[in-house]
């Protein structure tokens, strides 16, 4: 099979597109990795922030010579864009040995889409021996696939009201979700601010909290908020490796995200692409923004989209709703 069916095989094969919970997976990792992963792992839970944050240390090992692998979702423009080695995407090739991997071993154990992807980047990342892996959780932390991974270092980007119907209608109900990630004896990386909850839980864990200042150096990434996961991402690094502050500087300059506040000029227009998807993130895209755009926008079911569009809507001249597929 190709990757695009593979892809249509995995979504018919687990018809839950969201299906919290480690038990399928770890049944599959036991059998895949039975003495656990032999490079390093740094993951990334958040409600917003990781992708920005995975983005910034990779750029820092960018500047080095680490061999590092990176795994995030959802994608933009291709699967492909999920699995990230040295600033090189996987190949298809790559992914579909991965897959084929998975497959053998399996058996009856139903997985998800992003099961399926969780593993293959371990396979991927495996096979390219790769010194430090970045993970980024799909959704909430406790429950999601990424965490069947025992990590060296834990980062907490920022905590609000997202994906409530699957970890809750409370800040202290996610946050509890997002500190499932933080294992015991590790480090945990926070942004000032966030509940106590997550002191407590590294604490049960004799986990190490370090708590960071927003970056002072120049950034590529539009949003003061970066410069919070810029430091995240900064301390991460400083904590594994000894690198030249200088090129850790390099890295973080030259940083940049598609879809994050990115402007395109077209026609002597600005249109600026992001991916804004609840209220936090729209409260702050609405400060980059002038009085009299045009909005173009679509939200997945079960988004605050009636808050999201009110937050931003003094800003907004004319809207252009469109439907968007999914749940």
């Amino acid at each position: 099979m190709n990757l695009i069916k593979w892809l249509d095989y995995q979504q018919q094969l687990h018809t839950k597109s969201i299906d919290l919970g480690l038990e399928r997976i770890e049944k599959v990792y036991q059998l895949l990795f039975p003495n656990g992963v032999d490079f390093k792992v740094i993951t990334i839970a958040g409600t917003n922030g990781k992708g920005s944050t995975g983005c910034f240390i990779s750029n820092i090992l960018n500047e080095t010579n680490i061999n590092y692998g990176w795994f995030s979702s959802p994608h933009i423009d291709k699967y492909n864009e999920r699995f990230v080695i040295n600033n090189d995407l996987a190949t298809d090739v790559e992914i579909i040995t991965a897959f084929e991997e998975i497959e053998k071993v399996r058996k009856n154990i139903s997985l998800s889409y992003f099961e399926f992807s969780t593993l293959a980047a371990l396979l991927i990342f495996k096979a390219k021996n790769i010194q430090v892996a970045i993970l980024e959780i799909g959704l909430g932390g406790r429950l999601d696939s990424v965490n069947v991974v025992e990590n060296d270092i834990s980062i907490i980007t920022s905590i609000s009201l997202d994906h409530t119907d699957y970890l809750g209608d409370t800040i202290e109900k996610i946050a509890f979700e997002k500190a499932g990630v933080i294992k015991p004896q590790s480090h945990c990386i926070v942004p000032e601010n966030l509940p106590k909850i997550i002191l407590d839980i590294a604490n049960q864990n004799k986990a190490k909290i370090h708590t960071v200042q927003p970056y002072q150096g120049l950034l590529s990434m539009t949003g003061g908020w970066q410069k919070n996961n810029a430091a995240l991402a900064k301390t991460a690094i400083s904590l594994l490796f000894s690198i030249n502050p200088e090129l850790i500087s390099q890295g973080l300059f030259k940083a940049k995200l598609s879809s994050r506040a990115e402007i395109i000029t077209y026609k002597n227009k600005n249109i600026m692409f992001d991916v804004a998807h609840n209220t936090d993130a729209v409260s702050k895209l609405a400060t980059l923004i002038t009085d009299d755009t045009i909005a173009i926008f679509a939200a997945l079911g079960g988004k605050d989209i009636a808050n999201m569009i009110k937050i931003i809507s003094p800003k907004i001249a004319k809207w252009y709703i469109f439907p968007l597929t999914g749940d």
